[in-house]
C-alpha cells in the first residue's frame, strides 16, 4: 500500500498519461468504460428485480455488491471513465503538468465515449437482448429512471456530488494499492456505498435514461434536465471532495 502522499504522486501520473493517450485510444478505452458502468448497472436491476417486494432492501443491497465489477474491470483492465478522470486529469492539473485546455479535451472525448458505450448497452443488451425490455426487468428499469427525474436539479447536482466524492475514493484508493486484490476491495466498498445511498452517477444514468428513451418511456429533453446537473455534480465531487483537499494536503502540503 502507498502512502496517501505516494498515491497522490501515482495519481498525478495517470492524469497525465490519460491527457497523453491518442484519439483513438481515448474513443475505444471511453467506449469501454461507458460499457462497462452499463453492465454493472444493468446486473445491479437484474437482482434488485428479482427480489421479492417484502425483502426490497436486501435486494438493492445485493445489487449494489454486484454493480462495482465495472469499475474494477475498468481500472484493472482498462478502460476511462470520466469520473475517474475528474479526480486523476483534475490532480494532474492542479500540480500544473496538465493544461486546463487539456482536461476539457480529456473529458469531452471521454464523456462522449462514455455515452457511445451507454447507449450500446441500452440498446443491443438491454432492449434488442430483452435484459430489460420486458416484465420485471422493465419495470425496475423504468422504476430507476423516474427516480433520477424525480429529483430536482439542486438534488440531481448534490447527488452527483456525493457520487464522485466516492468514486474518486474508489479511483484514489486503487491507486494506492500495490497488488490486485487490494485495488478491488478499495474500489469494491466505495462503489456500492453510492449505489447503495442511490446516489446518481452521471455514465450510469446515461444508460438508464437511454433505455428508458429506447422503450418509449422518457423523452431526450427528460435526459439532458438530469444529466447536465447530474454530470456538474460529479466534477464537484471529484475535484473539490477529492483531487484539491489531497493535492492541498499531500502535494503542497509536503512541498
Amino acid at each position: 500500500m502507498f502512502s496517501p502522499a505516494e498515491t497522490a504522486t501515482v495519481c498525478i501520473h495517470k492524469g497525465i498519461e490519460k491527457t497523453q493517450k491518442n484519439l483513438l485510444a481515448k474513443c475505444l478505452l471511453g467506449f469501454i468504460g461507458g460499457a462497462m458502468i452499463s453492465l454493472g448497472y444493468l446486473a445491479y436491476m437484474k437482482v434488485a428485480a428479482t427480489a421479492p417486494v417484502e425483502l426490497g432492501f436486501l435486494g438493492t443491497l445485493l445489487g449494489a455488491a454486484v454493480f462495482p465489477i465495472g469499475l474494477v474491470v475498468i481500472l484493472l483492465a482498462g478502460g476511462e471513465l470520466v469520473t475517474g478522470n475528474m479526480v486523476a486529469v483534475s490532480i494532474a492539473w492542479l500540480d500544473k503538468k496538465v493544461s486546463g485546455w487539456e482536461v476539457v479535451k480529456n473529458w469531452a472525448v471521454i464523456t462522449l465515449a462514455n455515452l457511445v458505450g451507454a447507449v450500446f448497452v441500452a440498446y443491443f443488451f438491454g432492449h434488442l437482448v430483452g435484459l430489460t425490455a420486458s416484465g420485471d426487468y422493465l419495470h425496475e428499469m423504468l422504476h430507476v429512471a423516474d427516480s433520477k427525474l424525480a429529483a430536482t436539479p439542486l438534488q440531481s447536482f448534490v447527488s452527483g456530488i456525493g457520487c464522485n466524492w466516492f468514486v474518486g475514493l474508489g479511483v484514489w484508493l486503487s491507486y494506492g494499492c500495490k497488488d490486485s486484490a487490494g485495488k478491488i476491495l478499495g474500489i469494491w466498498f466505495p462503489i456500492m456505498i453510492f449505489v447503495l445511498l442511490g446516489l446518481q452517477h452521471s455514465v450510469a444514468n446515461m444508460f438508464v435514461l437511454s433505455d428508458a428513451i429506447i422503450e418509449g418511456h422518457i423523452s431526450l429533453v427528460d435526459f439532458f434536465k438530469n444529466i447536465i446537473p447530474v454530470y456538474f455534480g460529479n466534477i464537484l465531487g471529484g475535484v473539490g471532495f477529492v483531487s484539491f483537499p489531497y493535492f492541498a494536503s499531500y502535494v503542497k502540503g509536503h512541498a
